[in-house]
């Protein structure tokens, strides 16, 4: 560079330090910040589930330790989906038991997996006070996921669907779904305990103990 060349000019500070947040709103946006949508959606009636949570916490290991405990949980009562009869209801429709709410579909292999255990989830704790809700969020007719269903032999799990997918894009735009499978624990006002991202035994002994905790089962 000669003496009567410019020097490259240099940015300002100010933009310096607005690209900096715009490349940490980026990153927050990649990865998905866990507490999205959380203090937004943050239900005045969800204290039972906190208190749910905590009992729930310190037996959160093994088949379960992905679990994440809410520390503000949210409400889902208003999560809408179909019965096997085509009929309209959402979680609200559970109130009064907990529930242990996973999304799946017959594409996703974790999901398949894991079904048969959720199944046998619900044969040992499901009852008056606890529910396995298994809602399919595969796109058409649900032929396909009944088939399924019924060619593992899942006898205990009642059929409910979501061929719009609108209850996976709930969860996920308040900041709780992330992939398939989704597993959420519900208490008994509809309001988040905890949300697990991925596949688990869930008729494990580590699995029954925290829902057990939970929902303050004996």
């Amino acid at each position: 560079m000669t003496k009567d060349e410019d020097p490259a000019p240099r940015p300002s500070r100010r933009l310096v330090i607005a690209g900096g947040a715009a490349l940490a709103i980026g990153i927050g946006a990649v990865y998905g910040m866990r507490g999205v949508g959380g203090n937004s959606n943050l239900a005045s009636d969800c204290t039972a589930a906190r208190e749910a949570g905590l009992r729930a916490a310190p037996l959160v290991r093994g088949h379960v330790a992905s679990l994440t405990i809410a520390e503000s949980p949210i409400s889902v009562s208003d999560l809408a989906f179909k019965d096997e009869t085509g009929a309209d209801m959402t979680m609200q429709d559970f109130s009064g038991r907990t529930i242990l709410l996973n999304l799946w579909a017959t594409w996703c292999p974790p999901c398949r997996k894991e079904m048969p255990a959720l199944d046998r989830l619900q044969a040992q704790l499901g009852g008056d006070a606890f529910k396995v809700v298994a809602v399919s969020i595969d796109m058409g007719a649900p032929r396909k996921a009944k088939k399924f269903l019924k060619d593992i032999e899942a006898e205990n799990l009642d059929f409910y669907a979501d061929n719009t997918m609108g209850v996976f894009n709930t969860l996920k735009r308040r900041g709780r779904a992330i992939g398939m499978p989704t597993t959420m624990l519900v208490d008994p006002h509809g309001c988040e305990i905890g949300t697990m991202a991925g596949p688990a035994e869930w008729d494990s002994d580590d699995a029954i103990a925290v829902i057990r905790a939970a929902a303050d089962m004996a």
